[in-house]
């Protein structure tokens, strides 16, 4: 399906998705660097955790768990 048939909270769903793989790819090791940007504080990971906030608020205001 393409993004016009979706409804918004299909559309927030998969975004939502989206996001915990990257935060799953990018998780940091032990030593506490991120495998893929071999950097300790991964800007993709800080991100997709803002992604993941705002959909969580969006959700609350529209009333949606």
């Amino acid at each position: 399906m393409t993004a016009p048939l979706l409804s918004l909270a299909q559309i927030l769903n998969r975004l939502a998705l989206t996001t915990r793989w990257i935060l799953r790819d990018h998780q940091p090791t032990r030593d506490g660097v991120c495998p893929i940007c071999r950097t300790p504080d991964c800007a993709v990971a800080t991100a997709a955790r803002h992604v993941l906030e705002t959909i969580k608020l969006s959700r609350r205001s529209t009333g949606n768990p």
